[in-house]
């Protein structure tokens, strides 16, 4: 496979004029089309895997690189240097992970994570569970052990058998090894189905062996390098399906619809079919703003860490419409969220998902072309008519104004006493609805970390519109949202963002701070301090009446720290909500990178927090929870 060192040197030589080309011509079509790029052509494997990225829109490449991606490296240096990618060098692979997940789900734009062989290459995968959870399409490209089998790899995993990484990979996702650099091709096109999968995307392995990497390609054609967008799916065909679900509908007397990830796109259609069906929506955290928080219909969050309203539509409703969600444990209670359901209605473009509970009429199908035949198939049954101020429509907005009178008690009660802090801070709620509030107004994009964060932040939001929060609730990943900030980076439109962290999961990843100044991240991360692991502590008073190793009591300079780092700018946050928005504000002037510390209560005031409403079959729970799903049979 390898030529002469001095045809390499040629095929080395000529890749940056083919670089040149391409960025000249303002992409690999126009290159080809105007003769600047030759058809055929001798490349490395590295050099055509980047030429496929680019092909396929792929610009951002989020780099950890070592002895396991020193060609590949290469390639993109040489490609940077020619205007066409841009490569950011940071310090963590999980870093990487987050930064690029949060750029595709935010903005919409590709990136690529390259990492060298072994820890990183595990790294890196660990921080793509998020991607894989949230259905987030991301390159992940990782050094791999050589084809030849000279001996053991430095790094590799330390056991004599073939393709080890592939294996754990291609358990995570989608993988492919190029162990043979001529299929780099059908490679490409694998990653391309996942990565852009239009109803369940999710990051792809592609593991690069040390070999092949500078291994040439003679006479390559690059009409092997794929492209083109993938269709959609159409809505769930009929076979009486509809006309089925729409007399289960409207049979029944207490409609909920659980909308989750799936139905991103659905808004219009979803409120249309509340008012046909005289139902109410719950929502997953995925999803804040695909209906508007403050509409009449919208019970918002349910499952463990609900709320009173999308709790109590949930546990009393006869009948479930599911459109787009997974079921994920704490979503419905570990599967006793629906007590009362006679039937479900599920709409989910994955067959497996549409079937989860039994008695389902499953429609698969694209969410929103598949509600518009549903509608369309009540009123010609002449069963779509607003039902009006139904008795169940009057409970359930009773119990939404429970719980907005639940929360507003909260934030009138803005302070308690920490004997942690010698005195009176924020709690979490309040600190959270003042940052939001402040976010909102403001167009600022508003990430929130795993923990006690992410749960009271996901029932204190108040989105009137798609991403205006993003919530890694898919793996509730400690330090996605710090991490995140490096897309304000990345973009190709910049935004500012707000990443709202505890301490847990800000010292997680605290490489922010020196990967945001070097890229140019514009962005707050509000450090919600309060010396513990708050959800975790939380949990476990709540089932055995003793918090245990998730606390130490260890006072950190977390300003000193921030300034520390040249360019980041530190904030105390000071004890009040005015403070806080002072200093928020002083965060927004600075332009890039900033913290602001703030501590906040923990403690047994139940106004101190936003309180958990459902079921979930952890610890001491287990018991009654598994036995009650049994007895609901669903």
């Amino acid at each position: 496979m390898a030529l002469q060192t001095e045809d390499n040197d040629t095929v080395r030589s000529a890749r940056l004029s083919r670089a040149q080309a391409v960025a000249a011509a303002g992409g690999i079509e126009e290159a080809l089309a105007g003769g600047t790029l030759l058809p055929i052509d001798d490349l490395t494997l590295a050099e055509a895997i980047v030429l496929g990225l680019v092909r396929q829109g792929v610009r951002t490449f989020l780099c950890v690189l070592g002895h396991g991606s020193t060609e590949i490296g290469e390639v993109l240096r040489v490609y940077e240097t020619a205007g066409v990618i841009r490569s950011c060098g940071v310090r963590h692979e999980v870093e990487a992970a987050h930064a690029a997940t949060a750029l595709r789900w935010v903005t919409g734009e590709k990136a690529a994570v390259v990492t060298s062989i072994g820890p990183g290459a595990l790294q890196a995968m660990a921080g793509s569970l998020a991607s894989a959870s949230d259905g987030i399409g991301v390159w992940h490209l990782y050094g791999d052990e050589t084809s030849e089998d000279e001996g053991p790899n430095m790094q590799q995993i330390p056991k004599h058998e073939q393709q080890l990484y592939l294996r754990l990979c291609a358990t995570m996702g989608e993988a492919y090894c190029l162990h043979t650099p001529a299929a780099v091709g059908a490679a490409l096109r694998r990653g391309l189905v996942t990565v852009d999968h239009p109803h369940r995307a999710g990051p792809f392995y592609l593991l690069l062996p040390l070999n092949t990497q500078p291994a040439v390609l003679h006479g390559f054609n690059l009409d092997e390098l794929p492209r083109g967008t993938l269709p959609r799916l159409g809505a769930a065909v009929d076979d009486g399906a509809y006309a089925g679900a729409a007399a289960r509908l409207h049979a029944a007397q207490r409609v909920v619809v659980k909308i989750g990830g799936g139905a991103r796109a659905a808004g219009p259609e979803l409120l249309e079919f509340l008012d046909a069906v005289d139902g109410v929506a719950v929502t997953s955290p995925l999803v804040s703003g695909v209906i508007p928080y403050d509409h009449p219909r919208n019970m918002t969050v349910g499952g463990s860490k609900g709320s009173i309203s999308g709790n109590f539509a949930m546990d009393e409703a006869d009948l479930l419409v599911a459109v787009g969600t997974r079921f994920v444990c704490q979503s419905d209670c570990s599967r006793t969220g629906y007590p009362h359901v006679q039937h479900v209605v599920n709409i989910n473009s994955d067959l497996r998902t549409a079937l989860h509970y039994s008695h389902t009429t499953a429609l698969v199908g694209d969410a929103a072309l598949t509600l518009r035949r549903l509608i369309a198939a009540l009123h010609a049954e002449g069963r779509g008519k607003k039902r009006g101020e139904s008795e169940w429509w009057r409970q359930c907005r009773e119990q939404r104004r429970r719980w907005d009178a639940f929360k507003a008690e909260r934030y009138a009660q803005p302070r308690l006493h920490d004997p942690v802090w010698g005195g009176r801070v924020l709690t979490q709620p309040a600190a959270i609805k003042t940052a939001t509030d402040w976010a909102r107004a403001r167009d600022v994009v508003t990430f929130f970390d795993a923990g006690d964060v992410q749960a009271n932040g996901f029932q204190v939001v108040e989105d009137d519109r798609l991403g205006r929060t993003f919530t890694e609730t898919g793996a509730s990943y400690m330090g996605f949202a710090v991490s995140a900030l490096l897309a304000t980076a990345l973009a190709s439109q910049p935004f500012y963002g707000l990443a709202i962290s505890g301490d847990g999961s800000f010292t997680m990843n605290p490489q922010i701070l020196l990967d945001g100044v070097t890229h140019g991240a514009r962005g707050c991360i509000l450090l919600l301090d309060n010396r513990r692991m708050g959800a975790i502590s939380g949990l476990q008073e709540a089932q055995y009446g003793a918090a245990y190793t998730t606390a130490d009591g260890l006072a950190v300079d977390y300003v000193a720290w921030a300034r520390a780092v040249n360019g980041v700018a530190a904030f105390d946050g000071g004890r009040s909500a005015e403070s806080l928005r002072a200093a928020l504000e002083q965060a927004r002037a600075h332009g890039g990178l900033s913290l602001i510390h703030l501590p906040v209560y923990y403690g047994p005031d139940p106004l101190g927090g936003m309180g958990a409403h459902g079921r979930w079959n952890v610890g001491s729970w287990v018991e009654d929870t598994q036995a009650l799903r049994h007895r609901i049979g669903l």
